[in-house]
């Protein structure tokens, strides 16, 4: 006699909206059901990308019963230095946004890896394009969150046609909304094309990042990184391994201009950021990256960091607020 398999509901992807409205976010100046959280069809933030934001972790350490916020005060920094770059500022200052996102967190009872959303948006229902005098608001979500890009295994890159935004047209060390279109055309291009991430070079054609990574490789047991003034983010992830690596492996890292060709030649390559967290690069442009496996360095790197963001590494424990 057969017996029918019991029928079970595919998860949601990796930072979509969970089922059920009992996660609750900040909006409006208040404690709101996610599933409420609206804006209107004419908001300037939706018609003009005229918003900025930050991308968050918490990470869930089941021995301790804990969930740590990974550098909060960090990142609301640089949204601050975003938000005036969009001639906007937060709605109240850093310490009092990480308070916010401490008590979002408790309310919702996380106990897992969780993803930060925090958006300051031009809240003006109105046509037409500009910055100024224009209302703002902040809201602040935040969902249960895996693994964006593989970090257990070597990924694949190309190189794509796209050119990363030049500061001299959406600045790339602001997180500006309406910039991640460029991501989106490279992402796409490099997946549509078999490959698993981007690799965006500059305007004239050194590398800059990732879609949303920044980039690190290894030659001769050097680290070596593009600079700030090549249209990167200034990655709060990226500082954090630049700290790993000196102070636990003895390695610094040289910021300076990359060829597109010194990656093909590089012993490792692998790329960073909130969502990406380290992701091993094995494979570029049809052509192996070292011998094709995730490299000592980058293996070691990885280890040290997601021990230091669950708490596990009492000399990194300033990096993390706990929220129990």
């Amino acid at each position: 006699m057969l017996t029918q398999k019991p029928v079970v509901a595919p998860l949601p992807p990796t930072g979509a909206r969970p089922p059920g409205d009992d996660i609750v976010c900040w909006m409006g100046g208040r404690f709101v059901p996610l599933s409420e959280a609206k804006i209107g069809v004419m908001t300037h933030g939706f018609l003009y990308g005229t918003a900025t934001f930050e991308g968050i972790r918490a990470y869930w350490n089941e021995e301790q019963g804990q969930l740590y916020g990974l550098k909060l005060r960090e990142h609301y920094r640089r949204l601050t230095d975003s938000a005036k770059v969009l001639l906007m500022e937060p709605p109240m200052p850093v310490e009092e946004l990480v308070a916010l996102t401490v008590d979002l967190l408790r309310r919702n009872g996380f106990r897992q890896d969780t993803y930060i959303r925090p958006t300051l948006y031009k809240s003006t229902e109105a046509i037409g394009v500009r910055l100024h005098n224009l209302d703002r608001d902040l809201v602040v979500f935040a969902v249960p969150f895996g693994e964006y890009i593989a970090i257990d295994r070597g990924i694949s890159a190309q190189t794509v046609s796209w050119r990363r935004n030049s500061d001299l047209s959406i600045p790339a060390r602001a997180k500006i909304v309406g910039a991640y279109a460029n991501s989106a055309f490279s992402k796409s291009e490099a997946q549509l094309n078999g490959y698993d991430e981007a690799i965006v070079l500059t305007l004239d054609g050194h590398v800059s990042e990732g879609s949303a990574e920044n980039l690190f490789m290894v030659r001769d047991g050097r680290l070596i990184t593009p600079g700030i003034s090549d249209d990167i983010l200034e990655g709060i992830t990226r500082s954090a391994l630049m700290e790993l690596a000196s102070q636990e492996l003895g390695i610094e890292t040289l910021g300076r201009t990359v060829d597109r060709s010194e990656l093909y030649i590089a012993d490792e390559v692998f790329m960073c950021g909130t969502g990406a967290q380290i992701s091993p690069v094995t494979m570029i442009d049809h052509r192996t990256v070292g011998d094709g496996h995730v490299g000592p360095i980058t293996a070691r790197l990885a280890e040290l960091y997601f021990d230091a963001v669950r708490g596990r590494l009492p000399a990194y424990a300033s990096w993390l607020t706990p929220v129990y």
